[in-house]
């Protein structure tokens, strides 16, 4: 930037700044002295300068700060699951909203295997910009730090949430040919016959693997765990008898069960669901002191932008406002919940120490 005085006018990068004439002496007799107007007039020229350099510098670090246009192209939400299950119905109806909201489209590319760890570390490994996002859970991110001896991710560090979308209860199903009409009955079964029941899961660290630990440890009872390629194919497994029972997301297993093709016994939380209200909790049908759910959300690589990760929040908990997608996650056997990055973090932390003590007391452990 290239400032030329003169006595009237200044030159900044070629453009004319117009000053007033200002007499560079008052004389006094022989001797030439400064006066205080030309003192002034200096002062208040310097000060004008300095203004024009002030705003043309201040004009280049407004640009350098401007808000980070986002987004500019598809992003990708990645399923650590399988497709069909509770995260995949989440992340598609979250995702085609973000779309619509936004006019870029959400890919969702499904990445399922080895109980969430696939696809959380190739999120957790992406470049932190915003265009690719992971569909979490409570597997993938509560409990597998404690399940595997080498996690190749951390779930605090290496991720930013974004915001926790919803909640949904787990359901202990069974084949309706299976002579139990309750988890009373269940148990009792499971006592007469130790180790001959098997009880299936969307894989190995899965929430609904956890679950069946805990309700082997509470039970005092033996029964065997099958893993399967995501909860669909558990679901399936039941239905076909393969196993005898599962306690798996409410969201796949639920359409199956109006259907009459499983017949559920009960559901993990400490209260009833609003989708299924005339099936009794776990613990009130026979299980004292059971509670067990899962959680689907947001989150991003860590060093995401603060700025990226509070404008998806803020879409994201616009479109869970919505009464269309309040209904559909209603009808899926879920609840919205919606939160701020801070609050999911929180739930996290609380979840890790939850379900540690649980892999701790049942010594499930995957090396």
């Amino acid at each position: 930037m290239n400032f030329v005085y003169c006595n009237s006018l200044c030159l900044v990068d070629g453009m004319e700044a117009n000053f007033w004439e200002v007499p560079r002496a008052i004389t006094f007799g022989n001797e030439k002295k400064p006066g205080n107007s030309t003192i002034m007039r200096t002062m208040l020229r310097t000060s004008a300068l300095m203004g024009i350099m002030f705003t043309i510098l201040a004009s280049g670090t407004t640009s350098a700060q401007a808000p980070v246009k986002y987004p500019v192209k598809a992003i990708r939400m990645i399923l650590p699951s399988a497709p069909g299950s509770g995260p995949d119905i989440m992340a598609r109806t979250i995702g085609q909203k973000l779309t619509e909201a936004w006019g870029q489209p959400v890919v969702i590319e499904a990445r399922p295997g080895a109980g969430g760890i696939i696809g959380s570390e190739a999120v957790a490994k992406s470049t932190p910009d915003g265009y690719t996002l992971l569909m979490g859970n409570a597997g993938s991110h509560s409990v597998n730090v404690s399940l595997y001896a080498k996690l190749p991710y951390d779930p605090l560090k290496d991720f930013t949430p974004v915001a926790l979308v919803s909640s949904a209860p787990n359901i202990l199903i069974v084949h309706p040919s299976l002579p139990v009409k309750s988890v009373k009955d269940m148990i009792a079964l499971a006592k007469a016959r130790p180790g001959e029941l098997t009880f299936g899961s969307g894989g190995n660290g899965s929430t609904a693997h956890l679950s069946g630990e805990m309700f082997r440890m509470l039970a005092g009872i033996k029964i065997v765990h099958v893993p399967y390629k995501g909860a669909p194919a558990a679901v399936l497994g039941v239905m076909t008898n393969e196993i005898s029972m599962a306690i798996l997301n409410l969201p796949p297993a639920l359409p199956h069960i109006k259907s009459g093709r499983l017949k559920a016994l009960g559901v993990s939380t400490t209260e009833r669901s609003h989708a299924v209200p005339e099936l009794p909790t776990i613990a009130e049908s026979g299980l004292p002191g059971y509670s067990a759910a899962t959680w689907y959300g947001v989150l991003a690589p860590s060093g995401t932008p603060r700025e990226i990760i509070i404008k998806l929040n803020t879409e994201i908990l616009k479109i869970l406002r919505t009464e269309e997608v309040k209904k559909q996650i209603a009808s899926d056997g879920g609840d919205v919940i919606g939160s701020t990055p801070e609050e999911f973090t929180a739930v996290m932390k609380t979840d890790i120490a939850k379900w540690a003590k649980v892999v701790q007391a049942s010594g499930a452990r995957m090396d």
